[in-house]
């Protein structure tokens, strides 16, 4: 009960409700204890009156809104039912979080929805944290069960409970796969691949709808998971029992049988499945009792068909399906026989001759009809030793015929299971520890026949084990069936509450505490009930032992036994019959129906339709029924025969049940537990939709609430005296320090808790009893609040103080302005009149001074010029006498340079004739070169045509015009042929009006009157004409308003045309450029896993000559063996989705524990992850000879796994030279028609100069797709896998057949001469044993310099076969050297360093690369000389160890730094203070299994992180490795840094809060400015900390308003939208001055992410994994010479001689 106190106005309770079992409510007034009534404010507004008769019917007390959403519901401080029920709604509908903790039990709810949480990066982030530091996930339970098998060696049993549908399915396959990943691989292993594809199969047989799940699961299977030593899976096993038979022969409504026989019917269409005779399924009695023939959404063929591929999967061929196939249309057509009665009194039955499905089935088992027809309606007895046949009624030939359809489908599941089990068989030797999994799942209806599948060694429970079994049940009418699963669900219960009870006994003894017993309900009566000495299950045994036993008598025993005898108080005899009986369960009070109890519990399958099914055709069914002896009646119920004695001691169903149960009680006991409990949120299946009475329901029934209950009745809130002291300190009276702070709680708790009862000491805890805390907090909210008061008074005491001295000042500064001013005026006076003087004075002396220096100036100025004239004349005089003497020189010069000229003209115009020729002939061949590229063909292929067609429009439209520019200058001319007669008339007319008319008689006014009409009707002719000439003026205007346009049209498409070219081109640039950086990415994967190849090989090697050595052979010599071992690379190219590595080797060595390394293994990008490709039911002999690969005989190793690792790389060598073969002669192909298409297109072009352009512009692109291709093709021909081949012998192969054009050798000085005998020797010491002190001292890249110089001087002397044999070997000595130094990173960049640069000079000296070198240099410059020796497949097996070691260097770095990242960027605190007083409300309780972590100075901090980081620059800067180099590096660097604490903040709760963001941004900003004072920045390494830099910053801002909301959606766009939510909704106050972030801020930011542009990754978590290719700059190094170089007499090379 809550402490009365804090029932006070304001404070929060709940109340029941019918709708949503509890809502909560606000107390509107103080309760005084005796008040019988409490007025409280509901959610709505609306006020109730909530009855209290005594203080125990006080409502439960609210939880701080500071605790919602909390991620284990026992950090609560009230725990009850109704804050569990609202702690799981917020966090499942506010938040999307499926998983919260329980205590030691993981609450699961369904989503009923896909969630990204189940990803390998997921899985990377919480492999090897403790389970109290992330945020609940079924990850977290199945590492803490990981890391206790591994660490304690201990075998696990994890726990899943939930009724069909709750996710318990999804939850067991998440788990194997989180085994799959932590101790296999990163793709799925083998043995996990095999048991998933074994899900349809197991589906089909064993699933069945329901009514409350589509996809129920009838069976439970055990799945076994065996991990060696190391931590990895090594193999698997399944174990089925508990399927529900009686569905076969009956469904109730709205179910339907097994999936296996809708999906036959649905493909009885198909040619294979037309002899089965089947028809649709509501033909078929055995499947349409249901009525429901289709689920919603499935499709049954479909389904069949991925049933029978995972069948292939499996091993079982073709002939076997359909031997399977027939069995179960059999057992169809078997449910249709018709059974009719006969005789007087209906005591005997017969079946038609002519019954069809009779014959179907006799025929499809390979039986006889007629003994089948017979024994279906008789049965054998044995009387007086005699043998009779009796014939049998119509009912129990009816239930003869269901027995044997049931009993050969249960046979067909065990077959099929046996298959799966060879199939997952380890053949890897025994197992070190299990991780069972034991799946009881959709144990929801009625099953007659238990254990009817399984055998005498199915019934053995192993461990540990994962189980997950089904929620307590309860129907209208329960038998047999629920009788048996809620009796294991009271065992289960029992187990689970003791478990707890003992969890909170160890914490309580390990803390010391003086205790009482916890009480808690034991349900044990009940158990004893049920499996007692005369419980229910001894009188139904003993009831199916009578002759003539029923159900009636049976019921009558328990009443006389358990209500008569022995009154039960669990047991209970219904009112209204007779026939019935109740049991009061620890969830609920259940009635059970006797009828056919007795039925269900024998089982019974007559002995004589056994035999016949023995006697079959067919293999199968003979197969399936010849290994039955005596264990038939032990595995699958009865099988009746005429014998008594063996009768009497059959095992009865029952009796089988109770032995597996306790069976499987043993094995829970003996491992450690971990439990999660499933819940199903609605019956709807709708995502995220919350259903509290069905939620409720489940929480009661799975016991969640019996852990809240057993926690809340001892002490649930524990605090560390630290954590106490911290939060409480100001309730402390005194002065105290952190030191003691243990003894400060002990002084202070009686003052502040009078009862002390309610709390305990412990050693390192105090212990709470519910609600304590609470208590706590007011007293604590009340002295802050008294604390606030006195400070508000403290501070307007000093704002008042301080505002009288303030009016003082000013009043004090006011008069000193004052007086200051009067005083400034009067000095202001006294400058003035002393300035007036200094002016009249100083006028005076200027106007003195000026005449004085106008006077000097006159002077100078005369004698000046006078000087000057003197001057000019005698240098004329000079001038004249020097002219004539140079002319004369100047001339004879002029005559003598102009004779040179003439001969050195005649001579450079030969040279350029010369010169000029070869260029044309280069030209000529580099054009036919160019026409080749295939990719701008493809790319260019529409432009062509689609300029021809915009060409045909531009002309079309040229036409137009000139057609309208005709029509318009014929109207020009015919309107101004008119006008210009118009004018003549009209200049005719004036003229005759202008003219003097002669005299002439008196003009009459009829004459007047024609005049004046002419006149009129002529200047209405001019204004026509005139209206005309304007109307002719605009269509001018119109005309060239159109021709403008067009004009403007034709241009911007013109304009349009070269900007899609363009664009295309650029296009067509990116692509290459982004598919040459996929290459390269793919290629140095490959080369990754090459490398990683070549180790398994070598350490199978090694194991191969440990074992001969043992039996006595002959060790070879380390260093004879590195001299003879070849390179032999291959010209053949590899693809990169090709090349599959081979499978691991199976040899034990001396490894780690794998507690101490499995956390980096899995978690690293570079992790060594892989699969077989190889699969045990493909042999491997098969496949050489599919491959035509013939067997070596040079490999003659006794090892056989040696042997097959060697044929398996042959294999995968022949497959990929294939599949290369068949690429190169597609692209080909390709090439030639966009060749042709484009020689086409460009042809048919209109115009000449638009040809040359187009021409010139492919030019300059086919030289840039060129370099492009030249690029990928050095990337693709990498060397092949023969090499591994050849080191399988230890011998010398074969020496090449391919020898190059024999060229003169240039003579070379400055080289460096090593003999035939001394190239040994040589390597041994510059290469393979120098140490590392030594190695380390030297010059940069001195070893790559002494090789180089001796091969030069090899090839120079023409000796290209030594040349080739000495670099070959140089190559093998450094790869060796590179594997020898796996852990060392400044000798790996060393070798980095010398592996690249000998690159360098081979390519800088190879032919092709003098060329262009001599090309590019001037006349006086000294030639570079090529040589004459093909190294090009060594040069690429130099680049590809270039990369291998880069990689290297990577990874050695990655390893230190993965344990690192997480504790230094995000837990370190570098600014001390900032989060030390501050502490969160609750903090939650670690499982006892977990690690601590290591705190104080052992904790990595970040200059950890950057000694790390400065190990690596000082390797590559010690080398002289180039800059861009590094850059690359320390990008790859960061990335990792931010991609592994990104993905732990948001995970972590405990994280997300204000003062660690600051934490982390500082840390951060550490890390960046140690990047920028190194020069590293300009290579993308600041920029890939943007995302956590962004997150640090969200956790920072204020996370309140609208504009808030904006502001983080326009800052933090390197976060993907779901990252943004995760942190918003992760956010913690850390103090009591922060705020949670509310919903309405979170959905604002929401609906603002979705409207911002750009495209976020959409994962919720960065790929930790992903690698960014790496580009070598080349840089051709200087030129070398032997007496440039410095050896050291420590190399011991003195046998070299300088040549």
């Amino acid at each position: 009960m809550a402490t009365l106190e804090l029932y006070t106005k304001g404070a929060g309770v709940w109340v029941p409700d019918p709708e949503a079992v509890w809502v909560s409510a606000t107390l509107l007034r103080d309760y005084k204890p005796g008040e019988e009534q409490l007025l409280l404010q509901l959610q709505n507004g609306n006020e109730i009156h909530y009855s209290v008769d005594s203080p125990s019917d006080l409502p439960p007390l609210g939880n701080p809104d500071i605790l919602e959403g909390e991620n284990d519901l026992t950090a609560l401080s009230f725990l009850h039912e109704p804050a569990v029920l609202h702690n799981l709604r917020v966090r499942f509908l506010d938040y999307s979080s499926i998983y919260t903790y329980c205590g030691i039990v993981l609450v699961a709810i369904n989503p009923y929805d896909q969630l990204p949480i189940y990803g390998e990066e997921v899985i990377d982030a919480y492999s090897g944290q403790d389970m109290g530091d992330m945020e609940p996930h079924i990850f977290s339970v199945a590492e803490e069960a990981y890391r206790t098998m591994t660490r304690e060696e201990r075998n696990q049993s994890i726990i899943i409970s939930g009724e069909s549908g709750s996710g318990k399915t999804v939850s067991a396959k998440f788990t194997m796969r989180y085994f799959a990943v932590v101790g296999g691989a990163a793709q799925q292993t083998s043995v996990e691949e095999r048991v998933l594809a074994s899900n349809p199969i197991m589906e089909s047989i064993g699933n069945a709808k329901t009514t409350r799940n589509d996809n129920s699961s009838r069976f439970g299977k055990y799945i076994e998971i065996g991990f060696g030593r190391k931590g990895d899976i090594i193999g698997a096993n399944m174990r089925t029992y508990l399927l529900e038979k009686s569905r076969v022969v009956f469904q109730t409504s709205s179910e339907r049988n097994y999936h296996i026989f809708y999906q036959l019917c649905a493909a009885r269409e198909l040619p294979e499945m037309r002899s089965l005779k089947l028809e649709p399924p509501e033909y078929f009695h055995y499947t349409n009792q249901g009525g429901e023939m289709q689920i919603p959404g499935t499709d049954d063929l479909s389904d069949l068909e991925r049933t029978r591929n995972a069948f292939t999967v499996l091993g079982v061929r073709s002939e076997q399906q359909m031997e399977l196939f027939r069995i179960l249309s059999a057992v169809l057509h078997l449910g249709n026989v018709n059974i009719q009665a006969s005789g007087r009194s209906s005591d005997r039955s017969y079946i038609n001759a002519e019954d069809r499905s009779l014959a179907v089935f006799s025929k499809l088992l390979g039986v006889e009809r007629s003994q089948m027809a017979h024994w279906l309606c008789s049965r054998r007895l044995a009387v007086g030793g005699e043998m009779l046949v009796k014939p049998m009624t119509g009912q129990q030939a009816l239930e003869a015929r269901d027995a044997l359809a049931k009993h050969i489908y249960g046979q067909l599941f065990t077959w099929t299971v046996q298959r799966l089990n060879s199939a997952l068989r380890s053949q890897k030797g025994k197992t070190k520890s299990f991780i069972g999994v034991l799946d009881i799942y959709g144990l929801v209806m009625s099953f007659v026949s238990l254990f009817v599948c399984s055998n005498s060694s199915h019934l053995t429970v192993c461990i540990p084990l994962f189980l997950c079994w089904s929620r307590f049940e309860t129907f209208d009418q329960n038998s047999f069936e629920q009788f048996c699963i809620n009796y294991a669900n009271e065992k289960l219960q029992q187990q689970f509450n003791r478990h707890v009870f003992h969890l909170e006994q160890e914490e309580y003894i390990r803390e010391e505490l003086a205790w009482n017993r916890i009480e808690f309900s034991d349900n044990q009566e009940c158990i004893n009930l049920i499996e007692g000495s005369l419980g229910i299950f001894d009188l139904l045994d003993e009831e199916c032992r009578m002759p003539k036993g029923s159900d009636e008598n049976w019921a009558r025993k328990l009443y006389d036994q358990h209500l008569i005898s022995k009154p039960h108080p669990h047991f209970r005899k219904p009112r209204m019959t007779n026939s019935a009986f109740i049991v009061f369960h620890f969830a609920d009070t259940v009635q059970y129906e006797c009828s056919g109890f007795l039925d269900k519990n024998r089982d019974t399958v007559f002995e004589e339709l056994i035999n016949i099914l023995k006697a079959s055709q067919s293999e199968l069914v003979a197969e399936l029924f010849q290994q039955q002896g005596s264990a038939l009646s032990v595995a699958n119920g009865s099988v009746r025969s005429g014998k008594r004695a063996a009768r009497e001691h059959k095992l009865t169903v029952g009796f089988q049940f109770r032995q597996s149960l306790q069976m499987l009680m043993d094995t829970l006991n003996s491992t450690t537990p971990h439990y999660v409990r499933c819940i199903k949120p609605n019956d709807l299946k709708a995502p995220f939709v919350f259903d509290p009475q069905r939620t409720v329901q489940q929480l009661r029934a799975c016991g969640v609430l019996e852990t809240i209950r057993i926690s809340a009745a001892g002490y649930p809130s524990r605090w560390t005296y630290e954590e106490f002291f911290s939060r409480y300190r100001l309730l402390l009276r005194g002065s105290h320090n952190q030191d003691q702070a243990q003894a400060s709680c002990r002084q202070a708790l009686p003052h502040l808790i009078p009862d002390t009862d309610q709390y305990c000491f412990g050693k390192t805890k105090v212990f709470f009893r519910a609600g304590q805390v609470a208590v706590l907090e007011r007293l604590r909210s009340e002295r802050l609040r008294v604390a606030a008061v006195i400070i508000q008074r403290h501070a307007k005491g000093w704002l008042a103080r301080i505002r009288y001295s303030r009016i003082v000042w000013a009043a004090a500064t006011i008069q000193r302005y004052t007086r200051g001013a009067l005083a400034r005026r009067l000095a202001l006076t006294l400058r003035y009149t002393k300035a007036a003087m200094v002016i009249q004075k100083t006028y005076r002396m200027v106007v003195v001074r000026q005449l004085f220096l106008m006077i000097r100036d006159a002077t100078v100025t005369i004698q000046a010029f006078t000087r000057g004239t003197l001057t000019r004349r005698r240098y004329r005089q000079l001038v004249a006498e020097r002219a004539a003497v140079l002319l004369q020189a100047r001339v004879r010069g002029w005559l003598a340079r102009r004779a040179y000229r003439r001969v050195c003209a005649a001579v450079v115009f030969m040279q350029c004739c010369i010169r000029r020729k070869a260029s044309r002939r280069e030209l000529l061949r580099l054009k036919a070169e160019a026409r080749s590229v295939e990719r701008y063909k493809e790319l260019n292929k529409g432009m062509e045509v689609k300029l021809i067609q915009l060409q045909l429009r531009v002309d079309q439209q040229a036409r137009e015009s000139a057609a309208l520019r005709e029509t318009l200058n014929t109207e020009r001319e015919a309107a101004s042929a008119e006008l210009e007669a118009l004018r003549g008339v009209i200049q005719k007319l004036q003229g005759q009006k202008q003219e003097k008319p002669p005299p002439s008689p008196v003009i009459t006014e009829k004459e007047v009157e024609e005049r004046r009409r002419a006149e009129e009707k002529a200047v209405q002719e001019i204004l026509r004409l005139t209206q005309e000439l304007q109307a002719l003026q605009k269509d001018k205007e119109n005309i060239c308003k159109e021709k403008e346009e067009l004009s403007a049209r034709l241009h911007e498409k013109e304009k349009t045309e070269k900007e899609c070219v363009e664009k295309a081109v650029l296009q067509a640039s990116a692509a290459l450029q982004s598919e040459l950086d996929e290459e390269k990415m793919k290629y140095q994967g490959l080369l990754r896993e090459l490398s990683r190849l070549e180790q398994r090989y070598d350490n199978l090697r090694e194991m191969n000559l440990l074992t001969e050595r043992a039996k006595g052979h002959r060790r070879t010599d380390s260093a004879q063996s590195l001299s003879f071992e070849p390179l032999s690379p291959s010209s053949t190219p590899l693809s990169p989705q090709s090349l599959t590595p081979l499978s691991v080797s199976p040899f034990a060595s001396a490894f780690p524990s794998p507690e101490e390394k499995r956390r980096i293994s899995v978690t690293s990008p570079t992790l060594e992850r892989r699969i077989s490709v190889w699969s045990s039911e493909a042999p491997l002999d098969q496949l050489m000879e599919k491959m035509d690969v013939a067997k070596d005989p040079a490999v003659k190793k006794k090892g056989e796994d040696l042997e097959y690792a060697y044929d398996a790389v042959r294999v995968a060598n022949k497959i990929l030279e294939s599949q290369l073969q068949k690429q190169q002669s597609r692209w080909k192909e390709e090439l030639e028609d966009l060749r042709n298409q484009l020689s086409q297109t460009i042809c048919s072009g209109s115009s000449p100069a638009k040809k040359r352009d187009l021409w010139k512009l492919l030019e300059a692109r086919e030289f840039e797709c060129m370099r492009l291709r030249r690029e990928l093709k050095e990337l693709r021909n990498t060397a092949s896998l023969r090499h591994l081949l050849t080191q399988v012998s230890f011998s010398a192969p074969a020496t090449e057949t391919f020898c190059p054009a024999q060229l003169k050798p240039a003579a070379v000085t400055g080289l460096l001469e090593c003999r035939k005998r001394d190239e040994t020797k040589l390597l041994k010491n510059l290469i393979t044993d120098i140490r590392s002190d030594s190695a380390l001292a030297l010059p940069p890249g001195l070893p790559a310099r002494v090789i180089f110089l001796c091969v030069r001087q090899a090839d120079c002397s023409g000796d290209q076969a030594r040349a080739r044999s000495l670099c070959s070997a140089a190559l093998v000595a450094m790869k060796a050297a590179l594997k020898k130094q796996t852990n060392d990173l400044d000798m790996t960049a060393l070798w980095l360093k010398n592996v690249s640069l000998l690159h360098d000079l081979l390519i800088q000296h190879s032919p092709k690369q003098c060329l262009i070198f001599n090309y590019c240099q001037s006349l006086d410059s000294e030639e570079l000389v090529s040589m004459t020796t093909d190294l090009s497949d060594l040069i690429r097996s130099l680049s590809d160890l270039c990369i291998q070691a880069y990689q290297q260097l990577l990874s050695i770095t990655e390893t230190h730094l993965q344990k690192l990242i997480v504790p230094a960027l995000l837990e370190s605190e570098t600014i001390a203070g900032l989060s030390g007083s501050a502490v969160k409300l609750v903090v939650s309780r670690k499982r006892a299994g977990s690690d601590p972590r290591p705190v104080g100075a052992d904790a990595p901090t970040m200059p950890s992180v950057l000694r790390q980081l400065g190990a690596l620059h000082t390797a590559l800067s010690r080398q002289s490795l180039p800059q861009s180099l590094a850059e690359q590096a320390f990008r790859q660097m960061t990335y990792l840094i931010c991609a592994s604490a990104l993905n732990n903040l948001l995970l972590r709760k405990d994280m997300c809060c204000w003062s660690r963001g600051m934490q982390i941004r500082y840390n951060v900003s550490v890390l960046e400015e140690w990047l920028r004072s190194r020069g590293l920045a300009a290579g993308g390494a600041v920029a890939t900390l943007e995302p956590l830099i962004q997150a640090a910053q969200l956790l920072q801002v204020g996370k309140k308003t609208d504009a808030d909301a904006q502001a983080i959606v326009r800052t933090c766009t390197a976060l993907s939208s779901k990252q943004i939510m995760k942190i918003l909704t992760l956010y913690t106050p850390h103090s009591d001055l922060d705020e949670k972030v509310s919903l309405n801020f979170i959905r604002t930011v929401q609906e603002l992410i979705k409207g911002r542009s750009g495209s976020q990754p959409p994962q919720l978590l960065m790929d930790v994994r992903r690698a960014f290719p790496v580009t070598f700059p080349y840089l051709p190094p200087p030129a070398l010479s032997a007496e440039e170089l410095v050896i050291p007499d420590s190399l011991k090379i003195s046998f070299l001689r300088r040549s």
